[in-house]
């Protein structure tokens, strides 16, 4: 073999060599816990395109693997375009989005969001410079109003939110705190004569302990509120007021703040995100007009046919290769109609619902003294067949209604050492007066609330998905569940009122799980038999199909679902040994989410609550769904669906796009609870909240830690002191859901 030969025998030697290497570096990479990118991760030639869609939109920039990539434009029929960065079908990078009322941005994209630095100007000459996350001003930014306003300040979730400062165009101006685009907090009003305001606000006026100062150096302290009942304090003159001055606080209200009215924000009705096309590689619209780098054209078609007007997202995010396959959902439940063993039940439960809600009641305050949260107040009320003075007829049999923390408010005027003042005070008269200030609280509406409930539509009736033996009921519309519940869990309740009612006004995205009535229903007869319920909200009340649902404690033992793999649906609560996702929250979620969670945590702690847990609902935004039999008796399977998201509803733990990404755990012990991430990303929104919360640690629950402590590891049962089960939590959920990169 002569020595040229030689070399090319070895040079041949080395390429195979390094071919099998290459190959079991991929044979590794599919069995590691390591996050590799897929061979069709890597662009494939970048050319430009000019596609026309079939729908009337028009393409034309940076083109590869059949989708958009690089420089683009692209213009809907209805106006708008898109002129900037795109990758893997999405605008991602710089651009510049204009609609046709003329609005703009221009800015930061991330994804088909606008995310990060970028400039909005509206139809009517707002302009906003700041940052956005998600298609919402969130963090620092300035916003200078037609009318000549100014802002310059916090921004959270598209509202003004934090400390800020407000220029009018009249020359007042504000400096303080904000929450939800409106002055609340302490603050400080300048107006252009030289008065100021400095001390408490609430919902863009003063209530709480503040003082107003005028020009001449006279000033008034005290307590603020636009009731003038409530309204109390001191006016001080100056000596250049000379001391015959007639003031009225309320005033301030009627007058002074009259030209300090905060403008809106301009609505976005359609947003970049909402207008991304779905590409799909093997549906077009027309011939594509080609050219390759060299700039030659070319006018193949690629073999591509169809149109493009309903095309879905196949592209598989990193390390997926097909949508995710998902059984469709079906309508929990069953609906409770006439012959039903708990007919009756439900027909009680709406006339007494129907009765507490409806019935006329005083102007609810949300600020209520300790006195109004007393658990030993209670109504009866008997509901006869034949109707009474207070109740109607019905056709149900003879009941009574019990509702809890009745409370009216009473005023009365004292004297005391020859001062006058308002005391209010508090009678037994009128029910629910405290979840009355919680419904008004949650911007429940009593009307929609007494027809989703006690409407013309039965109830539906589930199985307790847990061990509890407690039994759920849906509204028709499902807004509303209802639960019943234990007499302990009736005075657990009752006793964390007060301090529940605290937290949830002090911290409105709170996780833990809103309560709107607390009843109970008292059947005549034999039995005597009491139900006791409470009613809650629905967290999967949404627009989006739930594909997956989880109820995570951070405990092994006894934590996996006992249905066959065969039988788990949509409707299918899982456990912690089912989870095999971790979610991905973008950065100013997740801050949000883990300041929360420690609060919420915090709370239930206090209130020597344990056993609650995070459930969780996942809707997947890309999926193939098994559909059902076609007449011929063919299965089929429907092509993936990208579901687009409604940015305004977006609020924490409800609607939340996300990203999970799939783990798989290595080992057969039962106590890893997150299995190991895989790279397997799938777009997703999000629903969670802490449900659960009326367990405490009381004797039941001491002697069950002490009898599994004997059998089990300590640490994997859910049975133990609240102060550990809280940690324990935190530190597990803090594992599932983290900050995406």
């Amino acid at each position: 073999m002569s020595k040229e030969q030689r070399g090319i025998v070895k040079a041949w030697e080395a390429t195979v060599r390094k071919s099998q290497q290459a190959g079991k570096k991929r044979a590794t990479s599919l069995f590691t816990a390591m996050s590799v990118a897929p061979a069709d991760d890597d662009p494939g030639e970048v050319y430009d395109a000019e596609k026309l869609v079939s729908n009337g939109d028009f393409y034309t920039g940076q083109w590869c693997d059949n989708l958009p990539h690089g420089e683009g434009k692209y213009l809907w029929t209805d106006g708008c375009m898109y002129v900037g960065e795109w990758q893997r079908g999405k605008t991602m990078g710089k651009g510049k989005f204009s609609w046709p009322s003329g609005a703009t941005y221009e800015g930061d994209f991330k994804s088909g969001y606008m995310d990060g630095k970028g400039t909005f100007i509206g139809s009517t000459g707002d302009t906003y410079r700041g940052t956005w996350v998600m298609n919402l001003k969130h963090g620092h930014g300035t916003k200078s109003y037609s009318n000549g306003d100014y802002y310059e300040g916090e921004w959270r979730r598209g509202l003004q939110d934090g400390h800020g400062r407000y220029q009018w165009t009249n020359g007042n101006h504000y400096s303080g705190k904000w929450r939800n685009g409106m002055l609340h907090g302490t603050g400080t009003m300048i107006w252009t004569n030289g008065n100021r305001y400095d001390g408490c606000w609430e919902e863009n006026c003063p209530k709480g302990n503040g003082t107003l100062k005028w020009a001449d150096g006279s000033f008034y302290v005290g307590f603020w509120s636009k009731d003038p009942s409530d309204q109390s304090g001191t006016y001080y003159p100056s000596a250049a007021s000379g001391g015959d001055f007639d003031f009225d606080p309320q005033q301030v209200y009627s007058v002074d703040l009259n030209d300090c009215r905060v403008c809106c924000c301009e609505n976005i009705l359609v947003y970049p995100s909402q207008k991304m096309p779905h590409w799909s590689e093997n549906e077009a619209s027309v011939r594509l007009r080609r050219m390759s780098v060299d700039g030659r054209l070319s006018n193949s078609s690629d073999g591509l046919e169809g149109g493009l007007g309903n095309l879905e997202l196949k592209t598989p995010i990193r390390g997926r290769n097909r949508p995710l396959s998902i059984p469709p959902a079906r309508r929990q439940g069953v609906t409770i109609a006439k012959g039903h063993k708990n007919y009756e039940l439900m027909l009680n439960l709406q006339l007494g619902i129907r009765h507490s809600v409806g019935r006329p009641a005083p102007t609810t305050s949300l600020d209520l003294k300790s006195s109004a949260f007393d658990p030993k107040e209670k109504v009866w009320t008997k509901f006869p067949p034949e109707g009474s003075k207070y109740t109607p007829p019905h056709a149900s049999c003879d009941f009574r209604w019990k509702d809890y923390c009745p409370v009216v408010f009473r005023l009365a005027f004292k004297q005391s050492r020859g001062k006058s003042y308002h005391v209010l005070q508090l009678n037994c008269s009128d029910p629910l007066c405290i979840f009355r200030s919680l419904r008004k609280l949650f911007k429940v509406d009593p009307a929609d609330y007494m027809i989703s409930i006690c409407g013309n539509d039965a109830l539906r009736e589930l199985s307790s998905p847990g061990k509890s033996g407690s039994f759920f009921y849906l509204t028709y519309d499902d807004r509303y569940m209802i639960k019943t519940i234990k007499k302990a869990e009736v005075k657990v309740l009752l006793r964390m009122l007060p301090a529940y009612y605290k937290h949830v006004r002090a911290f409105e995205n709170t996780l833990v799980t809103k309560f709107y009535g607390l009843h109970c229903v008292k059947l005549t007869g034999a039995t005597q038999k009491k139900v006791r319920f409470v009613i809650m909200g629905n967290l999967f009340c949404s627009e989006y199909t739930i594909h997956r649902r989880f109820d995570l404690k951070g405990s092994s033992h006894g934590r996996t679902t006992d249905k066959p793999e065969g039988e788990i649906d949509a409707t299918t609560t899982l456990k912690d040994l089912d989870l095999n996702y971790i979610f991905r929250l973008h950065k100013a979620w997740f801050q949000d989410f883990c300041r929360q969670v420690d609060r919420d945590c915090d709370f239930l702690e206090q209130e020597r609550i344990m056993d609650y847990s995070m459930l969780v609902g996942l809707h997947f935004r890309e999926t193939s769904t098994q559909e059902p039999s076609t007449p011929s008796g063919e299965e089929f399977e429907a092509g993936p669906r990208l579901t687009r998201i409604d940015t305004g509803s977006i609020r924490l733990g409800i609607g939340m796009p996300a990203r999970a990404e799939r783990t798989i755990r290595r080992n057969e012990y039962e106590a890893q609870l997150v299995g190991e991430p895989t790279g397997e990303l799938y777009e997703i929104v999000l629903f969670f909240s802490i449900i659960d919360i009326l367990q405490d640690y009381d004797i039941s629950k001491k002697l069950e830690h002490a009898y599994k402590s004997i059998q089990y590891d300590p640490t994997s049962i859910s049975a133990v002191d609240p102060r550990q089960y809280s940690k324990r939590f935190r530190d597990f959920v803090l594992r599932v859901f983290v900050q995406d990169t």
